[in-house]
């Protein structure tokens, strides 16, 4: 299984390595005030890929942290608690009340 999956990654990377290849002609790229950055198109189309990845991972960061926090909340009110909860032995054998 192992070298299945390092022939599908040589595989990926003869294929995106043809693309940037085929793709090396020099494209300029526009900005405001008459600024044009000339480079290959497969190193823009991957700076555009990596600001969109770094641009999703920002979003998602601060519901991360704040779910984070929430769980590190839950473990500490969890450690703190005094009285576990018994199950009697009659709950415990009782039939989920949904079955039929």
């Amino acid at each position: 299984m192992r070298y299945l999956f390092w022939l599908i990654k040589f595989l990926l990377f003869v294929v995106l390595f043809g693309f940037a290849m085929h793709n090396a002609e020099p494209v300029a790229l526009n900005f405001f005030l008459g600024y044009v950055w000339q480079a290959p198109l497969a190193l823009l189309l991957l700076i555009a890929f990596v600001l969109g990845a770094v641009f999703g991972i920002l979003a998602v960061l601060g519901k991360v942290v704040r779910l984070r926090r929430e769980l590190v909340a839950l473990r500490k009110e969890v450690r703190t608690r005094t009285t576990p909860e018994v199950v009697t032995a009659d709950a415990a054998l009782q039939p989920p009340r949904d079955a039929v």
